[in-house]
């Protein structure tokens, strides 16, 4: 008979409350054009995007985490000193030590919680969702602070015509719970690592070891061709994988909230799932740009904001990016 006790967390979890931050700059299409030969229609067309937002130097990973975890611990009325943990997804985090989450956790006031970073590109909201859930269920923490949190316009190369235009900067929190009643789905998640070169970083960091001052600094690259096919033919089945799992249908969605990668992507999935009209389906791309780990929960704090979606409200949620990773979940809108 085993010796260890066994733990005595909460029977299910849930989100209980969200924030957002996005940098005061908005930066729109026209100035992107001063690097790259293209046209304000070429980009619209291709990503949907407009405009986006970049970082100013004050505008920190740490500072925007703090920003929008302040926001989703009021929307979840929970006191910061009942954080048990703190996840935080990130890839434009340029320490690789201490994690940032270190950081953040003690601007925050939350004591001595957990905190540790995770790397997973576009998906790493939905991997950080799902850490939460086991440790609220599991009984580690009983609340736990997840972030996605971006500055990509400083691993953006202006002058790759490819990517120049897709990608902006802020965070997003989200406070998990305990809940008497499913509120998170299990969650569909995997890897795809024979395609780990269509999307990465250009130069690798111990690179800078040398002194040739003629290299250019590291940004993030795609095969877009690839990476869109992918993402429209998989992840949809991905999606569906989830609806299966949480023993739901399209039919009784509310709300669609993918990875705000690009709007053509977005669409694509929504007439491959023959999602009904009525579900509520995010586009912050447009103004928002990609903001990698923090897209999800940066749309998810906006249709709620503007009434687009409501509390209680169920939610299909999906990311995917470099790596290639993904996960996808159902989720009750706090």
């Amino acid at each position: 008979m085993s010796k260890i006790k066994p733990a005595k967390g909460s029977p299910y979890a849930r989100i209980l409350g969200v924030g957002g931050y996005r940098p005061t700059r908005v930066v729109p299409n026209e100035v992107i054009l001063e690097t790259i030969d293209s046209s304000d229609e070429w980009i619209r067309s291709r990503s949907g995007i407009a405009t986006r937002h970049w970082a100013s130097p004050q505008e920190t990973v740490a500072a925007m985490s703090v920003e929008a975890s302040g926001k989703a611990l009021a929307d979840a009325g929970v006191s910061p000193e009942r954080i048990g943990a703190v996840i935080v997804s990130t890839v434009s985090h340029f320490k690789q030590t201490p994690a940032v989450a270190t950081e953040i956790a003690h601007r925050i006031g939350a004591g001595k919680p957990a905190a540790f970073d995770i790397s997973a590109g576009c998906a790493g909201f939905g991997y950080g969702l799902t850490l939460a859930k086991g440790l609220v269920v599991e009984g580690s923490a009983e609340y736990v602070l997840v972030i996605g949190v971006e500055r990509l316009s400083d691993l953006t190369d202006l002058e790759d015509r490819a990517t120049a235009f897709l990608f902006g900067d802020g965070a997003g929190a989200v406070v998990v719970g305990p809940s008497d009643e499913p509120a998170i789905g299990p969650t569909v998640w995997g890897s795809e690592g024979d395609k780990s070169e269509t999307i990465k970083q250009t130069v690798p960091w111990d690179e800078y070891r040398s002194t040739d001052s003629a290299e250019k600094f590291p940004a993030i690259t795609q095969e877009g061709q690839a990476v869109f096919r992918w993402a429209v033919f998989e992840m949809a089945k991905v999606a569906q994988q989830a609806l299966d799992a949480a023993g739901i249908t399209a039919d009784d969605l509310d709300v669609f909230i993918p990875h705000q990668a690009n709007m053509r992507i977005i669409d694509s999935m929504v007439k491959t799932l023959k999602l009904p009209e009525h579900v509520t389906v995010a586009r912050d791309v447009e103004t928002t740009g990609n903001t990698s780990a923090a897209s999800i929960p940066l749309a998810m704090e906006r249709l709620l904001a503007t009434g687009a979606a409501k509390s209680g409200d169920t939610a299909l949620v999906i990311g995917f990016g470099a790596g290639l990773v993904y996960a996808a979940t159902v989720v009750t809108l706090p």
